[in-house]
């Protein structure tokens, strides 16, 4: 039997794990953590050392980091055919970019919102480059295809729309006729609107 919790707050990047969950159709409990409060607590420090959410613990494991727990789960539930098969070609894609979101694509759109400085030379050192680099990387890949790994909808796609949805919502990045048909893709998925519906529920309720 699964048994798994996520420690979690509907204002966090704890929705992106909400939505994995509700992909693969497990049954899951919910902990609400609140900022400047147990968050920081000794019994959750103990899972989450970083004091940050969102934290996954499943059957005695326990998993953070965004992209860690959503690639976790899509291994550990196939059967919800969230990442291509491991004899598929688009395999390397897939890894490419489930790393490329949490490290390039992080990376540049927090120097964004925060207007840190990249230039030339240190473009050569951050692990980004230059931010429209990588922009122009995701874009161009998304104008010709549907996915990130071709056709079919996987966990990188769910991270990266999840991404790119806040970061437009937030007014980091400008509006992209690309971007837009992507997010508004991925998130017309079922799963995609039950988290959502889910974590705004949780939000109405602390308010």
């Amino acid at each position: 039997m699964n048994t798994m919790t996520l420690y979690t707050n509907p204002q966090s990047r704890g929705r992106v794990v909400r939505w994995m969950l509700e992909e693969i159709g497990q049954p899951y409990d919910v902990k609400v953590m609140t900022f400047g409060g147990d968050i920081k607590s000794p019994e959750y420090l103990k899972l989450n050392p970083m004091g940050k959410v969102p934290t996954l613990t499943h059957n005695g494991t326990v998993i953070t980091e965004v992209a860690a727990i959503c690639a976790y789960l899509a291994e550990q539930f196939p059967e919800a055919g969230l990442a291509p098969a491991l004899d598929s070609p688009e395999r390397g894609s897939y890894h490419r970019w489930l790393f490329f979101v949490a490290g390039p694509y992080e990376m540049a759109l927090t120097a964004k919102a925060y207007s840190w400085e990249i230039t030339d030379e240190s473009a050569e050192a951050i692990g980004c480059g230059h931010i429209q680099d990588t922009l122009n990387t995701v874009e161009q890949t998304l104008a010709k295809q549907p996915y990130l790994c071709g056709d079919q909808f996987t966990t990188a796609d769910l991270l990266m729309s999840s991404y790119i949805g806040w970061h437009t919502m937030m007014k980091v990045l400008e509006p992209n006729p690309v971007f837009a048909r992507y997010v508004e893709r991925c998130e017309k998925r079922e799963a995609a609107r039950r988290a959502d519906s889910l974590d705004n529920a949780l939000m109405e309720k602390s308010a």
